[in-house]
């Protein structure tokens, strides 16, 4: 395809938005989704991404995205699985309805898409970009079901990046901690901010540009030959907690 055409799930807000408006800079025609269509329109510079609303949980509903994509473009050259997320829960007192939407989202969803995008996908020569955490690398209390969905994930990134190799070109990146005004709260307000992002070696959280560069490098032409990859956006991890309360305590 001369044209390309990215379908950014999850792209109406935060991190997803942040994409879309890189690849529109970049100059893709780009598609995105929610469950709900975006208030406000997602575009930069004067050029608009077309709205869809789905629930990409359904398999139906993600066929029918693919769909409406590829009828409205002509085609598909870069899918992005960014849509995706949980509300802190304990999995002991998690009903199984929570459980299984948190795993529906997380895991089931980008597979349901992908399934959905491949033969699209193989006629541009394009290419998958998924979006995991690193709770999928480490896992943390009150985001079991979470975690171990995005361990899911970076492993069909790897599964699917050899079944679909050499058509389509398959890669996730990994989501360390990203400062979004939508959360300070859950991180204590700006206070709280400050204390994580002084144990994380770039001494900040991440922003949606970071992951949105990471995205757009992987889509390019320079990424050719990079398949199965996971590319972490973390700022160099997390300073253990331990080495912090040992030299609080000196």
């Amino acid at each position: 395809m001369e044209r390309q055409v990215a379908l950014v799930t999850g792209g109406t807000r935060g991190l997803g938005r942040a994409i879309a408006e890189r690849l529109l800079e970049d100059g893709y025609d780009v598609a995105v989704c929610g469950r709900r269509l975006p208030e406000t329109p997602v575009s930069v510079g004067g050029r608009e991404a077309v709205a869809f609303a789905a629930d990409v949980r359904d398999a139906a509903a993600a066929q029918a995205l693919i769909a409406q994509v590829v009828d409205r473009f002509g085609g598909l050259s870069l899918l992005v699985n960014n849509a995706g997320g949980s509300p802190e829960a304990d999995l002991a007192t998690s009903s199984a309805s929570l459980i299984e939407k948190v795993i529906a989202l997380n895991l089931l969803a980008p597979l349901y898409l992908c399934r959905a995008a491949h033969a699209a996908l193989v006629s541009a020569g394009g290419s998958v970009v998924n979006i995991a955490s690193i709770s999928g690398r480490r896992a943390a209390p009150g985001t079991v079901a979470y975690g171990a969905a995005k361990a899911g994930l970076l492993n069909a990134t790897q599964g699917l990046a050899m079944e679909w190799a050499p058509d389509v070109r398959v890669n996730v990146v990994v989501v360390g901690l990203v400062e979004n005004p939508e959360q300070a709260e859950h991180y204590g307000g700006a206070a709280g901010i400050a204390r994580i992002s002084a144990m994380v070696p770039m001494q900040r959280m991440a922003r949606g540009s970071d992951v949105a560069g990471a995205v757009a490098w992987l889509a390019s032409p320079q990424a050719a030959y990079i398949t199965g990859a996971a590319i972490e956006v973390h700022g160099g991890g997390e300073v253990p907690a331990f080495l912090a309360l040992s030299r609080s305590e000196a």
